[in-house]
């Protein structure tokens, strides 16, 4: 029987090609098993922060900033709660982001291409907040809010807004705030300290002074958003919002731990008198200078005015009238300089304070030394003659006599017996020509000259420019010439005078470390500028003349003073002009007035400068007795009653 195979035959070499199918099909399968394996094991930490990225955006939660503290615990600036427009343009479609851009800016009446500018420079993040108006009003909120719908990416954020409760006064002092600029930000120290783009910071005054304290600690949250676009808080497991950390461009780049929440920052205590700050610049009204009020013995700033002054509340706001720019592109006088310790004047015959002082303390001159005075003066009896400011002279006067009634001639003659080296030196003691340390920022130096300073001026010409003469000395002895000093500088001088003969440091912070030095001056030489600087004060029985200073007089306060006028230019220039009037502003003397009151609880130094105001005598010392009278007994008066008041309602 014959079997016959009824299997197909199979073609030869069909077993390879199988094999080879089904190793090409596993290879097939192998690679996009590779890679997702790739995918999810390897890159997974690096596509989960990019999910997260697009998925979940931070808020930010704005800590406040630290409260600013008066003398008594007065508060001078703290912080309110205001509204911002935020624009995120990851939000909102692409094709519609210069649409709400302009609708933005019809809405807040601002410029379109401003707005737009701001969209177009953040598509390097485009889920970074963009701020387009701070501090909207509730009409702005309530426009914003109508058109919601019409507006994606955009949302008002609540924010704490800086606020100056006493507005202009003490607004120089206090400073302003401003966004921290790009240069800074380059700065390790700004990124090293947390600040991001868009921060705020101080920009002036005791605001950049003390940065660091006031400045709080931002908190934030996590918003979830899912397809729907509505944003949901993120929390963790316990339902507590969840902590972002964030790189220095401020990008989130990992989620972990509880919610932080904003820390506001460390209150800041002044020593400064925010009644007697309004009095100093109320006194100021009208005209150009600046009043120190110290304390005599610790160094406190009581008061520090400078006219004219600014309200740092134009800066912490949307500013519509262009107030901003107008403070900080203005010409002399310049509101934002404080003239008080960044503005340096000749002191004039204040100077003369100083230079009795070192005279008597060197041995120059004792309280018998006298020179006459016939109204003019020359080195050796020949040559150039310097005036004394009394034309008809004031006769033979010795120390207390040429301090009460100012006279130049003893001064030109004591400044030449004591010497260049020696002025400068003591001027340097006192605290002339120096910085004083205040907790202030960019406080200026101020000029005593002397050899040194004129051969470096003078490299570049003849050796005879460069050396120093005798009338540089007579020019120096009455506060003229080269030097030059602040209005603090003379304050801290005049300080030496009523604390019995210390150099103290000012400072502003009540809580800060408080310095003088040791004993400078003898109680014998104090007790001789003190006599002669009362009279100069004090009205002198009738027919005796009374000193250049008795428009400062208050009855049962005793008062130390010394009046000074320093040239702008040269008395020839003034003798063309029939009367002090006619004179040009800019070519009138500067008025300075320095005082001390002695004998009470508090005793303070002063210094009272009015720029271009013709004569201490007239101009600034007047000023001093409403200052005093203020500080000794209306302030006090007022401070009883409002104590009794508060007794009776208890």
């Amino acid at each position: 029987m014959i079997t016959i195979n009824t299997e197909p035959k199979r073609y030869e070499g069909v077993e390879n090609r199988v094999q080879m199918m089904a190793l090409a099909l596993a290879l097939l399968f192998t690679i996009p098993c590779l890679r997702l394996w790739h995918l999810q094991m390897v890159k997974q930490r690096d596509y989960q922060h990019t999910a997260d990225a697009q998925r979940i955006s931070d808020t930010t939660l704005e800590s406040d900033r630290g409260v600013i503290y008066g003398r008594n615990d007065v508060i001078l600036a703290d912080n309110r709660a205001s509204v911002n427009i935020v624009f995120t343009p990851g939000e909102c479609p692409e094709v519609r982001r210069e649409e709400v851009g302009i609708r933005l800016a019809r809405l807040l009446g601002l410029e379109a291409h401003s707005v737009l500018e701001k969209v177009k420079n953040s598509k390097r993040n485009p889920f970074m907040q963009i701020v387009i108006k701070s501090d909207v009003s509730k009409t702005e909120l309530y426009r914003i809010e109508e058109n919601g719908l019409d507006l994606p990416g955009v949302a008002p954020i609540v924010r704490p807004q800086r606020r100056y409760l006493y507005r202009e006064t003490g607004g120089q002092l206090l400073g302003y705030l401003g966004e921290i600029s790009r240069k800074q930000l380059n700065d390790s120290h700004w990124l090293d300290q947390g600040y991001h783009q868009g921060d705020v910071i101080g920009l002036g005054g005791l605001e950049a002074q003390y940065e660091q304290q006031l400045q709080g600690q931002d908190g934030f949250l996590l918003l979830t958003r899912y397809a729907s676009g509505r944003p949901q808080l993120r929390t963790d497991r316990a339902g507590m919002p969840v902590e972002a950390k964030r790189d220095s461009a401020g990008n989130v780049t990992s989620i972990e731990g509880e919610g932080r929440e904003p820390r506001a920052g460390d209150p800041l205590h002044l020593t400064l008198d925010i009644g007697l700050q309004a009095k100093c610049e109320s006194l100021l009204m009208g005209q150009v200078g600046a009043i120190v009020v110290l304390n005599a013995d610790t160094g406190a700033v009581l008061a520090m005015a400078s006219v004219p002054s600014y309200d740092p509340s134009v800066f912490v706001s949307h500013d519509p009238t262009g107030e901003r720019k107008r403070l900080l592109e203005a010409k002399k006088p310049k509101p934002m300089l404080n003239r008080a310790y960044r503005e340096q004047y000749p002191p004039g015959s204040v100077f003369k304070v100083m230079l009795a002082a070192a005279a008597l303390e060197e041995g120059v001159i004792d309280t018998a030394t006298s020179h006459y005075c016939g109204g003019g003066f020359k080195i050796n009896g020949r040559g150039r003659t310097w005036h004394c400011w009394r034309r008809g002279g004031h006769g033979r006067v010795a120390v207390k006599d040429a301090l009460t009634y100012s006279c130049d001639v003893f001064f030109y003659n004591v400044g030449l017996a004591l010497g260049v080296d020696k002025i400068q030196e003591w001027a340097h003691r006192m605290g002339m020509g120096v910085l004083s340390g205040i907790d202030l920022p960019r406080e200026i130096t101020g000029l005593i000259p002397g050899q040194e300073w004129k051969k470096a001026l003078f490299k570049d010409k003849p050796v005879w420019d460069q050396n120093w003469r005798l009338g540089d000395t007579v020019n120096l002895s009455i506060g003229q010439g080269s030097a030059a000093t602040t209005p603090l500088q003379n304050a801290i001088m005049m300080a030496c005078i009523v604390n019995g003969g210390y150099r103290i440091t000012p400072y502003m912070n009540r809580d800060g470390s408080h310095k003088r030095s040791e004993k400078l001056i003898s109680d014998t030489t104090i007790a001789v500028i003190s006599d002669a600087m009362r009279r100069c004060v004090e009205k002198a029985p009738p027919d005796y003349p009374s000193g250049t200073g008795w428009r400062a007089g208050v009855p049962g306060i005793a008062i130390l003073g010394k009046t000074g006028s320093a040239q702008v230019m040269s008395l020839s220039h003034h003798e063309k002009y029939e009367t002090e009037e006619d004179i040009p502003y800019k070519m009138r003397d500067h008025a300075w007035f320095v005082a001390g009151v002695v004998e009470q609880e508090q005793n303070i130094a002063i210094c009272i400068l009015v720029e271009h105001g013709h004569h201490g005598s007239t101009a600034a010392s007047v000023l001093a007795k409403p200052l005093i009278e203020y500080f000794y007994r209306d302030q006090l008066r007022s401070d009883v009653q409002v104590a009794q008041a508060g007794k009776g309602t208890l």
